[in-house]
C-alpha cells in the first residue's frame, strides 16, 4: 500500500494535536510528515486537514477518513508484533501507565523482571496520579484502583490489596488508641488528595454488611501516599495506607494497625480492599505481547494480593 506513510503520518498528526508532534512520536521529521500527508491528499483528490499557523483542524472528509483508517493502523501494529511472537520473539513497544505510589513499591520491579525476560521488547513504565488518556499518550495498559476505572477500557482485576489504618506507637502513647471508626473525629488525620480530582478521599468501613464512611478530624492532607505513610510514622496522626507501603512499617515497628480483626476487643467492623486492574482499550488488543504482560503481572503479583 504505497499510502501507508501518508495514512500513519495523518493518524499521528489528529492524536498528537500536529503534524511536528505525530512526527515525533514516528521518529520522522515534520517535514517529511507534511509531505506524506500531502501525498495521501493528492492521491484521496480531497483535503484532509485544515491548516493554519496556529492550530490542525480535520476538514469534513478528514473527519470521515479518520474515522475509517484509525483502526487499520491499529490492526496493522497488531499483526506485526503477533508475527513476531510466533517466531518466540515478541518486539516493539509496550507503555504501561500506574499510580505513583503503587508503581514505585509493586510495579516495578515486575516491569523489570518482565523486561528481563523479553530483551526484544522497549518497555515504558510511566508513573502518573493524574487521568491517563490511553491513546492520546499511546498507552497500551493502564493499572487503575475500582475509582479509576471508566468506560470504554477492557478491565481485569489483577491485585486485592488490603489497606491498614495505622499511627506511630508515639502517637498512639499520648493519644489513645481508637477501638472504633466513630472515633476518628477526635484524632488527628492524615488524609490523601486524589492527585486525580483534587477531593479529599474518605475513609470508608463495613458494618453488619452496610458499609459507610467516618467522620475525620483532617488536621494534614497531602496527595501522595508514601509521603502520608512518612508522616504518619514521624507520629502525625493515624493515616489510611496500602498494604503495599504499610506492612513494611509496620513489621519495621514504625506503625501499628488499628481496626484489625482477631482481637479480644477487634471492632466489629470491616476494612474494605482496594482493588488493581489492568486496563486496556478493547478485547482484541490483548493479543500478542500485551497478553503476555498481562499474565505476567497475574502470576508475579504478590501471593497474599492476588485476585
Amino acid at each position: 500500500m504505497d499510502n501507508l506513510k501518508g495514512i500513519s503520518s495523518f493518524v499521528k498528526a489528529v492524536e498528537e494535536g500536529s503534524i511536528a508532534a505525530g512526527a515525533r512520536r514516528l521518529g520522522i521529521s515534520a517535514a517529511a510528515a507534511s509531505q506524506n500527508i500531502a501525498r495521501l491528499e493528492q492521491q484521496l483528490g480531497t483535503r484532509l486537514l485544515a491548516r493554519t499557523t496556529r492550530s490542525l483542524a480535520l476538514t469534513e472528509s478528514g473527519q470521515l477518513y479518520y474515522q475509517r483508517v484509525q483502526s487499520v493502523i491499529e490492526e496493522l501494529a497488531h499483526a506485526q508484533a503477533e508475527l513476531h511472537e510466533l517466531a518466540g520473539e515478541p518486539r516493539g513497544k509496550l507503555r504501561i501507565a500506574c499510580s505513583a505510589a503503587f508503581g514505585r513499591n509493586v510495579l516495578a520491579p515486575i516491569v523489570a523482571a518482565f523486561a528481563i525476560r523479553y530483551p526484544r521488547l522497549k518497555v515504558e513504565l510511566v508513573l502518573a496520579d493524574h487521568y491517563v488518556d490511553h491513546i492520546r499518550e499511546e498507552i497500551d495498559l493502564s493499572i487503575r484502583f475500582s475509582q479509576q476505572l471508566e468506560p470504554g477500557l477492557v478491565a481485569r482485576r489483577i491485585a486485592r490489596v488490603p489497606l491498614r489504618f495505622c499511627a506511630s506507637p508515639a502517637y498512639l502513647a499520648q493519644h489513645g488508641v481508637p477501638q472504633d471508626p466513630d472515633e476518628l473525629v477526635h484524632h488527628q488525620c492524615l488524609v490523601l488528595r486524589v492527585p486525580l480530582d483534587g477531593r479529599l478521599l474518605g475513609w470508608r468501613f463495613a458494618r453488619d454488611g452496610l458499609s459507610f464512611e467516618a467522620k475525620l478530624n483532617d488536621t494534614l492532607v497531602c496527595n501522595d501516599i508514601d509521603s502520608l505513610a512518612v508522616m504518619a510514622a514521624a507520629g502525625a496522626g493515624i493515616a489510611r495506607i496500602g498494604a503495599f507501603v504499610a506492612d513494611r512499617l509496620i513489621a519495621q515497628g514504625r506503625l501499628v494497625p488499628l481496626f484489625e480483626p482477631g482481637g479480644e476487643k477487634a471492632p466489629a467492623v470491616e476494612i474494605e480492599p482496594l482493588d488493581f486492574y489492568a486496563c486496556y482499550r478493547d478485547r482484541q488488543a490483548a493479543a500478542g505481547k500485551l497478553r503476555l504482560l498481562i499474565d505476567f503481572l497475574v502470576a508475579h503479583i504478590p501471593a497474599q494480593w492476588q485476585a
